[in-house]
């Protein structure tokens, strides 16, 4: 009768094959790595200004829905306007100086319907750059 051998388990992992693919991979990273061209940025030269934004036109409205424009470009007086003169003082203004932009600023107390029919009424009358201004929140 022969004498069978038993067999053993493995309870190890060989790790040789694994070290010899990532030292592979190290070299070919190693010398694609200069080869590779990172991307051009072109930026302004000193003698170049940028164009300055224009200050808004803001639109009030207070707490008993009277609205007040305010153009910041010119000066920060404001008047007091019904919306029909609102609009025709926003598209004269904005035919001149197309970039200029218009802001709504509505008081805490203004129902939130107010609020939308003024920038409905402005986006009707295809007024551009139109948004609303709000306070930023301290801390």
């Amino acid at each position: 009768m022969r004498l069978r051998k038993s067999r053993r388990f493995m309870n190890q992992i060989n790790v040789v094959p694994y070290i010899d693919v990532m030292l592979v991979l190290l070299i070919i990273f190693m010398v694609t790595a200069p080869l590779i061209n990172p991307g051009q940025i072109e930026l302004p030269s000193v003698g170049q200004t940028l164009k300055q934004p224009m200050a808004p036109m803001q639109v009030e409205i207070r707490a008993d829905k009277s609205l007040h424009l305010r153009d910041l470009a010119k000066s920060a007086a404001e008047r007091r306007v019904t919306k029909e003169e609102l609009v025709e003082a926003v598209i004269e203004q904005q035919q001149r100086n197309p970039e200029q932009s218009v802001v709504i600023a509505a008081d805490k107390a203004v129902r939130y319907e107010e609020v939308i029919s003024v920038l409905d009424m402005l986006q009707q009358k295809q007024v551009k750059k139109v948004g609303l201004l709000t306070k930023p929140r301290a801390g």
